[in-house]
Formats: C-alpha cells, structure tokens, sequence
C-alpha cells in the first residue's frame, strides 16, 4: 500500500482522461473535503488587492472564496490541464460575477504561461502537481518574495491506522495517477519554501501544508 523504492511518477494523460470522466460529478464528489477547502483559503491570509494562484483549479470551486478575499482590485489566476474540468469553471464563472478580476490558464501547470507576479499560492487536492518539481517551479517562480502557499490533499495515515487508510486508498485510486510520495506529498514543496508547516487533518488521511516564498526570492528551478 505505501510508497516502494521507485514507484512510477504522476501520468498526464491518464490525468486528463481520468478528470474527463469526473469532470460532470466532480462537484459532488468534493463535498466532503470543503471543510478543509475553506481552512486552507483562510490559511493564505489573502489582503484586498491580492494576485493568488489556484493551481489546478478544477471546475472552479475555490473562485468564490478566493475572489471574496482579494475584492475588486484583487486577481485570481486558476491554471487547470484538463479541457473538461475547465469548460466547468468557465460555466461557473458564466453563471456568477465575482468581486475580482479572474484569469483561467488551460496548459499543465509545469508548462503554463503564467507571467503575472502573485502573493499567494493555493494547491488544494493536487497531489500530482505537487509531486512534479518542475509544476512547482513554475508556481513560485512568479510569486512574490514572501508569498503565503498552501497545499492540501489525501495521504496514508502510516501502517498502524488501516482504516483511515481504508478510505484513503479508493479515494486515491479515484483521484491521483501515482501513489508516489502519498506519505509526504509536500515533499516536494518544502525544499522550495521557508519554514513549511504540516498539520495533519482527517485522522492523518489528509494535511494541510503551509509555508511562505523566501524573502530572498530563490526558487530552484529543475
């Protein structure tokens, strides 16, 4: 069930086939970790007039929030690979004015053209993205010394509590392509940022990683 020597990284195209045939029930779907949604855009302590990132950003669930924080001089920026996921959030920003400027980016997050600085960072259930460094790097490339980051996501509660990972292990059948780094997926982001703090949320079958952009501005890049 856990992370072996080398197990096989994030697989795009099974991503965006698996992410077409959520696409209509995503919504749904997500309800249950809403909770930690709202906790983790309260975690960014977003300012009026912020730039935020919501990478991987689905149908678009995080907008309203996001663009409540930021008010009308505030942008939100989601960057989304699947087409299907995407066509939703466009509908839902279709359906709704929100009280920002919102900019959607369809293209891998590794490879988006984001060119626009930004003052925070949400990943909210993006376990592949986080689990590319390259995604990453892309990500706080264009944030701003000091930039608040988020991540969320599922992960194995460790050995003992099978049955939180009993519900852990179809929820990431449904949801990652690769089980690679399901023990710490923040790994990844916690070589970039400063002083990356970890909370345990769900009986330890998910997190809530938090951390800020160095005041000095480097970012490794890969």
């Amino acid at each position: 069930m856990f992370d072996d020597p080398s197990p096989p990284g994030p697989d795009r195209l099974a991503a965006l086939a698996m992410y077409r045939r959520r696409a209509r029930i995503y919504d749904a779907e997500l309800a249950l970790f809403e909770p930690i949604r709202r906790a983790a855009i309260a975690k960014l302590c977003l300012r009026a007039g912020d730039t935020v990132f919501d990478v991987g950003c689905g149908t678009g669930l995080s907008f309203a929030a996001l663009a409540e924080a930021v008010g009308p001089a505030g942008t939100v920026v989601g960057i989304e690979q699947s087409p299907d996921m995407l066509a939703r959030a466009r509908e839902r920003l279709a359906k709704c004015t929100l009280p920002s400027r919102t900019m959607l980016l369809e293209a891998p997050v590794e490879a988006a053209p984001i060119a626009i600085q930004a003052d925070a960072a949400l990943f909210h259930f993006t376990h592949d993205i986080l689990r590319c460094p390259e995604a990453i790097a892309n990500v706080l490339a264009w944030l701003r010394p000091g930039a608040r980051v988020v991540a969320t996501g599922l992960k194995w509660a460790g050995p003992w509590a099978w049955p939180v990972n009993f519900f852990v292990l179809p929820a990431a059948l449904h949801s990652v392509t690769s089980f690679e780094g399901l023990v710490a997926p923040w790994s990844h982001l916690g070589q970039q940022l400063d002083a990356l703090a970890v909370e345990p949320m769900l009986m330890g079958g998910a997190y809530m990683a938090s951390g800020c952009r160095g005041e000095s501005g480097g970012v490794q890049r890969v």
